[in-house]
């Protein structure tokens, strides 16, 4: 196969270089063509003629590359090699090495997973895992404390992060609308999310089918705080019975936005160095209109499967 390789040098504390993967795809008789998202044009290969692009990366690098290639008819690989690789984990791609998974390639199944909107003030913006407000949005708009930041493992450090914000964070009021339907409320945190695990590899919507049209809706008021932190307590814990939050299932979601910290995916906004007439306004949150289709390999042994 022709493969575009877009590939994040950093990720992974640089554990694979673009000489090692480039080597491996190789190896496995495919043609490749490398760009590092680190450099000016990478891009523009996403242009080349192609039949896979694959993206050796974590969550914000396979994120923006999809966000490019909704609607388009070309697939994606991944690769994973981030810190939380919610993506590779929703599409069951985490326990491979990367030569098996490039093997398994020929025997591979299409499956699509949705990308959504957020329109607002800023314009349009595509997403992959989420757009929401109160804690996680709270968790990119605040620096970690000198303690949590001596925490080795990354996952764990933002989900003690996320445990701090939850017992203290001031609920945000907020006019909302989920498909027709008023939810307007008090809330430490309204997540729409399009896959099932987000932020710090947290299991939020168990039940949603990916690629349906349709995101789930984690909605915690402030009377439910206790709820939050005993769930983010027994997530981070690894307990059997973690529990689940409450969550609604939608297409559009309307925000009367104030100008309260708001995360599309991992961008937060409104952006540092926004107009005033970017700093608050109608949102819409919207999701079935486009889509990207993931290569998920199968096994290497096995004839190539039927798509999805």
């Amino acid at each position: 196969m022709r493969i575009t390789l877009i590939h994040n040098p950093k990720s992974g504390r640089g554990k694979w270089t673009a000489r090692e993967l480039e080597r491996l795809l190789r190896d496995a008789k495919h043609k490749v063509r490398h760009h590092s998202v680190k450099e000016r044009g990478w891009k523009d290969g996403l242009l080349e003629p192609t039949d896979l692009v694959v993206v050796a990366g974590g969550d914000g690098t396979v994120g923006k590359v999809a966000r490019r290639l909704a609607g388009r008819s070309v697939p994606m690989a991944v690769l994973p090699s981030g810190t939380a690789n919610n993506i590779a984990r929703t599409l069951g791609q985490i326990e491979h090495p990367f030569k098996r998974l490039i093997r398994g390639w020929q025997s591979s199944r299409l499956v699509k997973v949705d990308v959504g909107v957020a329109q607002g003030p800023w314009g349009e913006r595509y997403f992959v895992e989420g757009v929401g407000l109160g804690v996680f949005a709270d968790l990119l708009s605040k620096p970690a404390s000198p303690g949590i930041k001596k925490k080795k493992n990354p996952v764990e450090r933002g989900l003690t992060r996320l445990q701090e914000i939850a017992r203290r964070a001031q609920p945000v009021e907020v006019s909302a609308m989920l498909d027709g339907r008023d939810i307007s409320g008090e809330y430490l945190m309204l997540e729409a999310v399009s896959l099932p695990y987000v932020g710090p590899n947290l299991h939020l919507a168990p039940d949603m089918k990916v690629g349906d049209g349709h995101f789930s809706v984690i909605a915690v008021t402030k009377a439910e705080r206790a709820r939050l932190v005993e769930y983010l307590e027994n997530w981070k814990e690894d307990r059997e019975d973690v529990g689940f939050l409450p969550s609604l299932r939608g297409r559009r979601l309307q925000l009367d936005w104030s100008g309260f910290p708001l995360h599309i995916d991992d961008k937060l906004m409104p952006k540092h160095d926004a107009k005033a007439k970017e700093m608050a306004g109608p949102v819409e949150v919207r999701i079935g209109c486009c889509s990207v289709e993931f290569l998920i390999p199968g096994d290497p042994k096995a004839k190539r499967a039927p798509r999805a």
